[in-house]
């Protein structure tokens, strides 16, 4: 495992390594364990779409392991002015320990591993948003002791979210169903791969018949970020595609919520829905934390010299 470009790329022993090194971390930061295993270098982090979480949990990541963030938004690059990637990644290569993209296109998170010499780590594209997805299964897990078997519901929108979760719950065993309207379906790469997993995986417009006896229910905003001329367009098109007390009563008993945040309430989640489930939501985001540090400490912990 040399990058962290898209849950695609590794397999569920791989991603199961990575949860259990994020618990591992978690436990020793909670319990005041020196884990300083990137000491000494920096992380090079490049923003051309805003966040909180992730500017947040990236910074904080590197510090407690003992290195530097170096927060770099597109004004602060020449690759916001027309330089080639691959120029960027070979001269980033020269100077960084790791880079971390937030970007749109997966394109251009793909030529900064294949130009650079150096760790990618995808922090989202429009195509696939890895990092949240690691902390949302890390978070599944705390709470239902396992991932194997259990039923993973997503409802709304086929975006970033709905093609990493596709491929982060199948991986790991579960099962898993998805709710769009027809126009706004996942990532077709993603629904060939899903394909191979038979009556684990199944897609359709009836949210209630992808929650039926969900033990988790995932949901994101109707618009992404990039999308907000749609805004309009696309709340007719999800008008009914809501995580609510309705939709919940179709579920297991012990149905968990999560939301990757920021959350639109009225809209693809009530306020009620949100509150009730809060603290699993916010357990999800702190996750982002532990997750991160362990794909950093993975791609780019070094081997003693003696």
């Amino acid at each position: 495992m040399k990058h962290l470009l898209k849950l695609l790329d590794l397999s569920g022993e791989q991603i199961t390594e990575l949860l259990n090194l994020g618990d591992q971390l978690k436990y020793e930061q909670k319990h005041g364990i020196d884990h300083q295993r990137l000491k000494g270098q920096t992380l090079g982090m490049i923003f051309q779409k805003s966040s909180t979480r992730t500017r947040v949990s990236f910074e904080v990541g590197i510090h407690q392991l003992g290195g530097t963030g170096l927060f770099l938004s597109a004004n602060d690059l020449q690759i916001g002015r027309g330089e080639p990637v691959q120029d960027t990644a070979r001269v980033l290569s020269r100077y960084l320990d790791g880079v971390m993209i937030r970007t749109f296109a997966q394109q251009e998170v793909e030529d900064l591993a294949k130009f650079g010499s150096i760790p990618v780590i995808n922090g989202l594209t429009d195509f696939c948003h890895p990092c949240q997805v690691l902390a949302d299964l890390m978070t599944v897990r705390e709470h239902k002791g396992g991932l194997a078997g259990l039923k993973l519901c997503y409802i709304g929108d086929g975006n970033n979210m709905a093609n990493s979760l596709i491929v982060g719950g199948l991986k790991v065993g579960m099962n898993v169903s998805v709710a769009t309207p027809k126009a706004y379906q996942p990532d077709g790469t993603v629904l060939s791969f899903a394909s191979a997993y038979g009556d684990k995986f199944s897609l359709t417009d009836d949210i209630h018949a992808a929650a039926a006896g969900a033990d988790v229910v995932f949901t994101d905003v109707w618009a992404s970020m990039g999308m907000e001329g749609e805004a309009q367009q696309r709340r007719a098109a999800f008008t009914g595609y809501q995580v609510n007390d309705e939709l919940l009563s179709v579920c297991a008993r012990d149905v968990m919520v999560q939301h990757c945040l920021p959350a639109h309430r009225g809209e693809e989640i009530t306020e009620s829905v949100f509150e009730a489930h809060a603290n699993e939501i916010f357990d999800e985001a702190e996750n982002r934390l532990h997750a991160q540090k362990a794909v950093m400490v993975k791609l780019m912990e070094k081997p003693p010299l003696f």
